[in-house]
């Protein structure tokens, strides 16, 4: 017998044990070395991340205030009023030089605040420890900037008053909230799925990821998805029998569906890019991360990837797209997120480029509930 099959039988062993009330080991107590050095191999630890490096070479080398309060335990510190000053606002650029520190997120300010908000103008209550994840793992845009963007405009024709709009990235919380949060592009008179509902204990951020490493315990979903033994199976799982795709598979995993989908939906954006804007473009996931293809060859080469070749041909349905499709890359997680919030935006793209280039949905799925 393998080692993986041995694990996996073990796993769904114990709980199925543990679900019937036979046992509960309570978990001891973790040391503060063993804490410590969790947050030592994280990413909020990593002192020579971009993240927290960007602003090193400015003059003087300060982070703005529209970013200090993720790229910095000043601007965290600032931002919640541990500092002193005022709330939910910070005040001024913060110094470069750290990351995410203890004393950022453990404070007792932090420790109180139960309500996040989101720039769709959405203000979450009811939150626990995880209120502390969402401050910073949330989008930057949403619906209304879109919407505000494109008021007034022809759907297919350029406009030089449009330019990509980012939402940023590593954006769980928003994935999660769905229709809550409205982060993603929501086309008018289409219904999208809310929040998330998991199981209870996995259910926020830190139910399912450990809170110093980030990491997340696959044995966790085991008991119930019963082909999850390694991180790697995670994105095996699914729910429903719809082939969201089209590909006729509907064993996959919600990540695989959406990783179809989304190349589905990028060849129409760059069609619709070349027959109806008139420019071709190339996504790359790097700033500014939509470039004007010059040869039309349909990759980014070495002498436009610069921000000087940024793509300027915008319509509204291109950037509605567009939008939706980078967003859909700005999560990693968002197969486990939210995933068919994710397929909904996805979809609904596909569709209304749909309108002015040849794209086929049959065989397509839109899922139509949780």
């Amino acid at each position: 017998m393998s080692f993986k099959r041995l694990m996996l039988y073990l796993v769904i062993l114990s709980g199925i044990v543990a679900a019937m009330g036979l046992y509960v080991v309570p978990a001891p107590p973790e040391s503060v070395d063993s804490i410590s050095q969790k947050w030592e191999r994280s990413t909020h630890a990593n002192a020579a991340s971009e993240a927290f490096t960007h602003w090193d070479e400015d003059e003087p080398p300060q982070i703005p205030e529209a970013c200090a309060k993720c790229h910095s335990t000043y601007g965290y510190r600032d931002f919640l009023g541990a500092d002193g000053s005022a709330a939910r606002v910070v005040d001024e650029p913060a110094e470069t030089g750290t990351t995410v520190y203890c004393i950022a997120c453990h404070n007792p300010t932090a420790h109180e605040m139960t309500r996040v908000a989101f720039p769709s103008g959405v203000e979450i209550g009811g939150l626990g420890p995880e209120v502390v994840c969402m401050r910073c793992h949330q989008n930057r845009r949403a619906t209304g900037d879109v919407e505000e963007a494109t008021a007034g405009l022809e759907d297919d024709v350029v406009s030089g008053e449009l330019s990509f709009i980012n939402v940023h990235y590593y954006i769980a919380a928003a994935t999660w909230l769905g229709a809550e949060a409205r982060a993603g592009y929501e086309y008018p008179d289409h219904w999208y799925v809310g929040r998330f509902e998991h199981v209870p204990d996995l259910q926020a951020c830190t139910e399912c990821h450990d809170p110093h490493s980030q990491a997340v315990a696959p044995q966790a979903c085991s008991p119930c998805h019963v082909n999850v033994v390694e991180g790697a199976d995670l994105r095996a799982i699914r729910t429903g029998t719809e082939d969201y795709d089209g590909d006729g598979d509907v064993e996959e995993g919600i990540h695989e569906e959406i990783e179809a989908l989304r190349e589905t939906v990028y060849a129409a954006i760059q069609a619709y890019a070349s027959q109806v804007a008139g420019v071709p473009l190339v996504y790359a996931d790097r700033f500014p991360y939509v470039f004007t293809d010059a040869n039309g060859n349909g990759r980014l080469d070495s002498d436009e990837a610069n921000p000087g070749n940024r793509y300027a041909a915008w319509t509204p349905r291109l950037l509605r797209a567009t939008y939706n499709y980078h967003f859909s890359l700005q999560d990693r997680g968002n197969y486990a997120h939210n995933g068919r919030y994710v397929l909904q935006l996805l979809y609904d793209s596909l569709e209304d480029l749909g309108e002015q280039v040849s794209v086929s949905i049959d065989g397509l799925h839109r899922p139509t509930s949780r």
